[in-house]
């Protein structure tokens, strides 16, 4: 009876680790958001530029000089506000306030940033199409 309590228990955790539902579009995006704000918010925006949609990186990619103005900032704080995701068409919009100090003055100030992403089926992952977040509009 043992024996057969234990098989069945062994099925079980079996079948459950098959119901694992990583690769779908929600946890693609997820992961994919996660590891492009943790670019932004240590400041790797070379490796932020990676998540841009291949197609559109080199057009929407900083120039060498938006990349000196970057390493002028710090980034204080990263934080979602609001999420909209469309899966039938694949693209997702989330807004973001992020917390920027000058390095050079230590002044902080918050910068309002929408992130706009599309689904590849092909490859199975997001896409950044929005580009990097411009801290510097209209100043």
């Amino acid at each position: 009876m043992r024996l057969l309590q234990l098989a069945l228990m062994l099925s079980c955790v079996l079948a459950l680790g098959g119901c694992q539902t990583t690769g779908t579009q929600n946890n693609k995006i997820s992961e994919t958001q996660y590891a492009y704000s943790a670019a932004i918010r240590w400041g790797d925006f070379e490796g932020a530029v990676n998540l841009i949609e291949p197609k559109l990186r080199k057009q929407l990619a900083p120039t060498t000089m938006q990349l000196e103005r970057y390493k002028q900032i710090q980034v204080s704080s990263y934080r979602d506000v609001g999420t909209e995701m469309d899966k039938e068409k694949g693209t997702a919009v989330r807004l973001i306030d992020i917390g920027v100090i000058n390095r050079h003055t230590l002044a902080e100030r918050t910068v309002r940033y929408t992130e706009a992403w599309t689904w590849d089926p092909e490859v199975k992952t997001w896409w950044l199409v929005s580009g990097l977040p411009d801290f510097w509009a209209g100043q």
